[in-house]
């Protein structure tokens, strides 16, 4: 343990928000499963509820820090070509 207050205090904060990204992170991926899921079904009002849902969790992630916001339009686009290629 840290011989210092602060860096003690520091220990427990940093311990809290990595509980914390770990969490968002796991949601974040869940949602992601859901919607390649729904699509692999090929029920299209399914994968549209999972595409929205899934597009929402990745901007919350960029606004909390969790992915970059290229690696977000990365993920987000290929969710948008599944999407297309669900309709045809």
């Amino acid at each position: 343990m840290a011989n210092i207050k602060s860096s003690a205090k520091r220990v427990l904060v940093s311990r809290e928000q990595a509980a914390r990204n770990k969490a968002n992170k796991s949601q974040l991926k869940t949602m992601i499963k859901k919607f390649d899921a729904a699509t692999a079904e090929g029920n299209k009002e399914n994968a549209e509820a999972a595409y929205k849902a899934a597009v929402k969790s990745v901007d919350r992630a960029v606004s909390k820090g969790l992915l970059h916001k290229n690696n977000a339009a990365h993920k987000k686009s290929k969710m948008a070509s599944k999407m297309n290629a669900l309709g045809e």
